[in-house]
């Protein structure tokens, strides 16, 4: 123990401060300061004057009493050994009029380093000369600046580098207290540009588990691997004379390998034009008959095939297929006049997109509108008075940032089997969009925060480099500036406590040469809002050349993809229906036909759908904004 107490005595007066370590006793050093304030004042008494001419013996001595000066302490060294009993030893410094003393053990068996001690009654004297903005210390000055003073000699007591002593003086007057304590911790690192343990000791973790992965790991060999190896060492045996004889022979009898990179012998051969061409005297190549031998000619159907058959599905009734032949010279209006029902007779895709043609846009990418008669021409993105403006700025309005936004983005993922939930997950993410670098001048985003509402979660993932975790839910981001957002945390949550926003439900009946689909839907009445703008995409086995579908969808032919658009869907009444018909070639009702269905869907709310909600560390403090949160379906199938 270098040093025990700092104190700041006056020359006249009561003493200003006194800083002790937590296990010396602050009755014991109030007894070495008083012992060192009679001391002083003993030494004032005396008159210095009859002492100096006693002393007076040639020029050198007078050189000597000049240097020691008026003060009796002077001639101490500044070490002073005060007490009875008790023995201290006083480290002082005389600052204009204030003294700057540090109380140790006096040491007779030089197990006290007083360097030490000296030292840092030196990093006292920079403190209040720093606090005073110069060596004119007084009593008043100090008392302006008490609380800076008091904090910062609590630290110097305790031990502080040179480095960090020079950051708490340089933010003593600007920053504060706060400043002046918390901020120097990591000054010395940063200064020799080293990692701090805290950055680094999640490598050493990791770094820890490999090797201990690694060396509880065992490789086996496979079969093949083994056989291969006996190939090998089995012909690395040495072989005996009579083997190695029965070797040479058989090299001797192969033939020779012909050089790979000498030239052809079709060089020297002579081109061939019209010798080339050899003539047939075969009369079986002019005949006809064996030249269309080959060809298949495909029959007429019979005649049960031209007859119609009635479905009775429920939901999918109706009157499907049938031919009828004719002799009447009829018009090509009239001969499918029995085609127009939209759910009885054929199957012709002529009644969904009319008779006319309807003008391809461009961008469509092969999608066709199956919808009955003329549709209204889709708006186009330079129409009205807006041309020229951007359209972000039409769609997004604009709002300027006060200070970090935080939000949650959870994706959903479920699949259904008919009516049945076979497996879900949600994967949420926690972003932080932080003042652009603009406005914020590069300054770093730092504040607390509290993630409630985690009773369903599964396990948490942070960004170590820029989130740390403080315990019970709170957790401490630094980070600086960025353009976009940055995900600082990840969560997921237990399949039995995972939330479900739509139920979908498939229905496939595969009767004879038809394929009926039907998508029932129904949404969570427990959803803040109705879902909007919901997507529900069908991947059919084949490509259909006839569809029926209820209502109206888009066919992608090239994907083999049937999509229905559902602009709302209630959160409560009776369960949607989405319904298609198409043919197939195989008649087995045996085969199976693979059919899934999916749903996209997104929505955004000022709580998220899981119930995570995030809260500042403190009540009453805004230390960033919540802004709205959004979830979205993931891989959300039915099958």
């Amino acid at each position: 123990m270098s040093c025990l107490a700092l104190s700041l005595q006056p020359a006249n007066g009561p003493d200003i401060l006194l800083q002790t370590r937590e296990w010396f006793p602050p009755a014991r050093a109030l007894i070495a300061l008083h012992a060192f304030r009679q001391t002083r004042l003993s030494f004032a008494r005396k008159n210095p004057s009859a002492a100096a001419a006693a002393a007076v013996s040639s020029s050198d001595t007078d050189a000597a009493a000049e240097s020691i000066g008026d003060d009796p302490l002077a001639a101490s060294s500044g070490q002073l050994i005060v007490g009875v009993e008790s023995k201290y030893r006083v480290v002082y410094r005389l600052v204009n009029s204030i003294y700057v003393l540090g109380v140790t053990t006096a040491d007779h068996d030089n197990s006290i380093n007083v360097f030490e001690c000296i030292n840092i009654v030196n990093q006292a004297v920079s403190v209040i000369v720093t606090a005073c903005r110069g060596v004119d210390v007084t009593a008043e000055k100090l008392a302006r600046k008490y609380a800076e003073v008091y904090m910062a000699l609590d630290i110097v007591l305790r031990g502080v580098s040179h480095i960090r002593l020079a950051a708490m003086l340089s933010s003593m007057h600007g920053d504060g207290i706060a400043k002046m304590v918390h901020s120097a911790l990591d000054t010395e690192t940063k200064i020799r540009g080293a990692d701090s343990w805290t950055s680094v000791e999640v490598h050493s973790v990791e770094h820890k588990a490999s090797i201990e992965a690694f060396s509880n790991a065992n490789f086996e060999l496979p079969p093949e691997t083994i056989a291969a190896g006996d190939e090998v060492a089995a012909s690395l045996v040495p072989q005996s004379a009579g083997e190695q004889q029965d070797d040479k022979a058989q090299k001797s009898e192969e033939p020779e390998v012909k050089d790979p990179f000498a030239p052809s012998d079709a060089i020297n051969k002579q081109e061939e034009l019209v010798g080339g061409f050899k003539k047939t005297k075969d009369p079986s190549a002019t005949d006809l008959t064996v030249a269309l031998a080959g060809l298949e000619v495909t029959t007429l159907p019979p005649a049960e095939a031209t007859q119609s058959t009635h479905i009775t599905v429920e939901g999918f009734e109706g009157e499907y297929g049938g031919i009828a032949f004719s002799n009447d010279q009829a018009s090509l209006g009239e001969a499918f006049e029995g085609f127009s029902d939209a759910w009885g007779g054929g199957l012709d895709v002529s009644e969904f997109v009319g008779t006319k043609k309807a003008p391809r846009q461009e961008g469509l990418s092969g999608l066709e509108l199956l919808q009955t008669g003329d549709g209204p021409a889709p708006p186009t993105a330079a129409a009205g008075g807006a041309a020229g403006t951007p359209l972000e700025d039409l769609l997004v309005k604009k709002t300027e940032m006060k200070g970090p936004e935080m939000y949650i983005s959870e994706e959903i993922n479920a699949e259904f089997r008919e009516s049945l939930l076979a497996r879900v997950g949600l994967m949420g993410v926690v972003y932080l969009r932080t003042l652009p670098p603009k406005s914020s001048g590069d300054k770093e985003t730092e504040f607390s925060f509290r993630v409630e509402g985690t009773s369903a979660v599964k396990r948490f993932v942070m960004q170590s480099s820029r989130v740390s975790s403080l315990g019970n839910g709170m957790f401490h981001v630094r980070t600086a500036p960025s353009e976009e957002p940055i995900p600082i945390l990840k969560y997921s949550l237990l399949p039995r406590l995972t939330p479900l926003p739509l139920r979908v439900r498939l229905i496939t009946r595969h009767s004879g040469t038809l394929l009926s689909v039907m998508i029932q839907y129904a949404s969570n009445p427990n959803l803040p809002a109705p879902l909007n703008d919901v997507t529900f995409v069908v991947k059919l086995p084949v490509d259909p050349t006839l569809l029926k579908v209820s209502p109206k969808a888009v066919l992608n032919r090239p994907e083999k993809e049937l999509k229905w658009h559902v602009p709302e869907i209630p959160l409560k009444g009776t369960p949607g229906r989405l319904r298609a018909r198409i043919p197939v070639d195989s008649s087995e009702d045996n085969e199976e036909l693979e059919v899934v269905g999916y749903a996209k869907f997104s929505a955004q709310g000022i709580t998220s759908f899981s119930g995570v909600c995030l809260r500042p560390a403190s009540e009453g403090k805004t230390d960033f904004y919540e802004v709205s949160h959004r979830y979205e379906s993931g891989v959300y199938m039915c099958n």
